[in-house]
Order: structure tokens, then sequence, then C-alpha cells
């Protein structure tokens, strides 16, 4: 059985690490995302993406660490850059 292909995009500095603002990938859980953005994207961009204070949302959702959701196809996940305050 083949994964679910999910919508993946990504904003400000991610964005321009990574070189697009969006893209499909197949994967039923975040972990399998990482592995399927690992085959697409350059060691540069995935360093940029599981950078420490990197967020990630599904379907405008903020993940805790450690979470690990199953994904079925229909959601968005969104790589977020650390926010500065000031």
């Amino acid at each position: 059985m083949s994964s679910p292909s999910v919508k993946v995009v990504f904003f400000a500095s991610l964005r321009e690490a990574v070189g697009v603002s969006e893209i499909q990938v197949s994967a039923n859980s975040l972990s399998s995302l990482i592995d399927s953005l690992r085959v697409q994207l350059s060691a540069t961009a995935i360093d940029a993406l599981t950078a420490e204070n990197v967020r990630i949302a599904i379907d405008q959702t903020l993940l805790e660490e450690g979470d690990n959701p199953i994904l079925n196809g229909d959601e968005e996940v969104a790589f977020l850059p650390p926010v500065t305050g000031g």
C-alpha cells in the first residue's frame, strides 16, 4: 500500500532555504514525511527544516515535541521558522 500524498508548505526563511513554497510528498507519518523530504531536497534544506526551533503545524495546529501523528493525505503540513520577539 502506498503512502498518501501530503501537501507540505514552507514559510519565510525556510521557503528560501528549500527553494519552493510548497511540495507534495508521499508520507503516512511525520517521520516518513521527513524521510521523503530527504530524498527530494538538499542536505542544507533538510538541516534548515530540522533545526531545533523550527515548528511544524498540521492543518494549522502546532505540534508538540515528540508528536508523530498519522497522515491520511488530506492534511497540510507547514514548516514555520523560529519567531523572534522584541
